[in-house]
């Protein structure tokens, strides 16, 4: 009888450290998660390979958006450029995130994607790398920008977040709403005045 004891005695303590592993996986996701209150606490990499602090744009209201080259919203970099040459002497950048997430819109390379832009568009605002904006291998910024706005993924290519001279996420816009449209400059001048 003293055995089996011995062997449930083991058997639990096995079981309790088990548990304890979980629990404390699952609080060291929840501080890393969460351990940005700020998207200009973070890094990220630029479209030529370079790592951007995203502090660099403290102190500017900033409109990120997930953009892709073959999409039925690839029109919107019209705007979006329109979008940062109206605001960005007052304090307003747009931050483009290409991402390949959605139907693979964006299969090429970042020296490709780069070269789309500029010649076809005129993009001048800061674009980054390839980003994954949703499940698992999400990018740290995608995380924190939906979790800041109750942890619902990117629905789709040009989902918006347009985040305060803070840092904070202060509306979140879905691709079918225009660069260009009032409730998103509305939104802008409001951010940009404050």
């Amino acid at each position: 009888m003293p055995l089996v004891s011995a062997f449930e005695g083991v058997q639990c303590m096995k079981i309790a450290f088990l548990a304890g592993c979980v629990l404390l996986n699952v609080i060291s996701f929840s501080i890393g998660a969460s351990a940005q209150s700020s998207l200009y606490e973070m890094q990220a990499t630029r479209i030529d390979g370079s790592r951007e602090n995203l502090s660099d744009f403290k102190g500017k209201v900033a409109l990120v958006v997930n953009t892709a080259s073959q999409c039925g919203y690839t029109p919107q970099y019209t705007e979006l450029q329109e979008l940062y040459e109206r605001y960005k002497d007052r304090g307003f950048v747009v931050l483009g995130f290409p991402s390949n997430d959605f139907g693979g819109q964006e299969p090429g390379s970042e020296a490709e994607i780069q070269k789309f832009c500029s010649s076809k568009f005129g993009v001048s605002f800061p674009l980054f790398s390839k980003t994954k904006v949703l499940g698992e291998a999400k990018d740290p910024v995608y995380r924190f920008l939906t979790t800041s706005t109750g942890g619902k993924e990117v629905g789709w290519n040009f989902e918006k977040f347009l985040v305060s001279k803070d840092g904070l996420v202060l509306e979140r816009f879905p691709s079918s709403v225009k660069p260009l449209s009032p409730a998103i400059t509305e939104a802008v001048d409001a951010a940009i005045s404050k």
